[in-house]
């Protein structure tokens, strides 16, 4: 479904590759664990395939398929026609990446507006069926609340309603549960799970946390400084990790979380 071939990119800024040759699948319906620390190249891997490579500011090579369509050369034209549509995208920081000055719904339903034709009361419609998939509370009321309003667990659930409106073949998830604490972390991670199992959706997961990861994803693929290090199945590596790099995250998290995951 997302075949991604000796990716390469290197921004003028910096004197490395910020992604050095990474090779990667997604088959449909597969959600797919990313991880690494800060400055591994995650982040600008998922860029890559989402068509948001600042392209003026970096040299890039290789390719990125979805379903045999080749995306890291598109033109920009091409790309729009993609984004939201095939492809759906949630970030780490709902505050920031949503509009303040918008309703949540006006911003639910804008993918709707960019690649349907539909009128305003089937946006509608399929923007309050979205907030309540994705189990928001009185999803009629939350429609028309401005983020401010809203806790931050509240805010990634609109933001992943979002992202999945259009019935996307891809979700990417760049750090999506970091910045919420371990409980309303917990009830994203099922939440995803439920859309991944009742949808289909294919999912690029991105955290620099191997357990949660773990929690979630069937397969991992680990990078450090650019380059992909280990690939497996996910209790595999967390199990039997080849690399040095994957045993020291793997050491890294807690004593008592990984009892809790191993009993």
């Amino acid at each position: 479904m997302l075949e991604i071939q000796d990716l390469h990119v290197r921004f003028w800024t910096r004197n490395r590759e910020a992604v050095s040759g990474v090779s990667l699948s997604i088959r449909e319906g597969e959600i797919l664990g990313l991880v690494g620390e800060s400055g591994s190249g995650k982040s600008v891997t998922a860029m890559s395939v989402a068509g948001l490579l600042p392209r003026k500011q970096c040299e890039y090579s290789g390719k990125i398929f979805l379903d045999g369509t080749e995306l890291l050369h598109a033109p920009r034209e091409a790309l729009r026609k993609v984004q939201g549509k095939d492809i759906g995208v949630v970030f780490q920081e709902p505050m920031s990446a949503l509009d303040p000055l918008m309703r949540i719904g006006s911003q639910v339903e804008e993918v709707l507006r960019i690649h349907t034709r539909l009128g305003r009361e089937e946006r509608r419609r399929l923007a309050v069926e979205a907030l309540a998939a994705v189990e928001l509370p009185e999803p009629e009321a939350v429609y028309g609340k401005y983020p401010h309003q809203l806790s931050g667990g509240m805010l990634q659930r609109a933001m992943i309603a979002a992202a999945v409106i259009a019935k996307p073949k891809l979700l990417l998830l760049d750090e999506p549960t970091t910045a919420l604490d371990v409980t309303v972390q917990a009830q994203i991670l099922e939440l995803l799970k439920k859309l991944n199992r009742e949808s289909g959706i294919s999912m690029l997961f991105i955290s620099h946390d191997l357990n949660v990861v773990r929690k979630l994803c069937g397969r991992v693929a680990v990078m450090q400084r650019g380059a992909l290090v280990e690939e497996g199945e996910a209790q595999e590596v967390f199990h039997h990790p080849r690399h040095e790099y994957t045993q020291r995250l793997i050491a890294a998290i807690p004593r008592r979380t990984r009892k809790e995951e191993e009993a």
